[in-house]
């Protein structure tokens, strides 16, 4: 899974995933993106999930990106416990994705293929997206 080295706090404040994303919104480094319609927080595990379906139906051709990370840990409070006593202890890590931004990219394989990935791919995740395909290309 994917998680930071490092990090500056261990028990992160949230962050708000409202509003369109500032930078990263369009395709950079592939033909095709699967760009968020939505914002939400996507997990360690649903990158994870959604990289393997990309690199399992392009028979890994091609070259996939990833563009987000989950720097941002969600903490959780055991079951059962009672009110107070400080904040939980962190359970797993998160991308904050905002609307717009693109998550994935894929290039080196035909555009029926990358499309089709991608619309998978995009099932794995909690946000609404769409393909969008790599402006001033091909």
């Amino acid at each position: 899974m994917l998680q930071p080295k490092r990090v500056k706090y261990r028990r992160p404040h949230s962050l708000r995933w409202e509003g369109l994303s500032k930078a990263g919104n369009t395709v950079a480094f592939g033909d095709y993106g699967l760009q968020a319609t939505e914002g939400n927080y996507v997990s360690d595990r649903q990158i994870e999930a959604a990289r393997v379906v990309l690199n399992n139906f392009t028979k890994r051709t091609g070259k996939v990106w990833i563009r987000i990370f989950p720097h941002m840990a969600k903490t959780k409070k055991p079951a059962e416990v009672r009110m107070g006593s400080g904040k939980g202890a962190p359970e797993f890590w998160v991308a904050v994705v905002k609307k717009n931004r693109v998550m994935f990219e894929i290039g080196g394989v035909d555009a029926k293929d990358a499309q089709e990935a991608l619309r998978l791919a995009g099932y794995k995740l909690p946000v609404k997206t769409k393909v969008i395909k790599k402006e001033g290309g091909k």
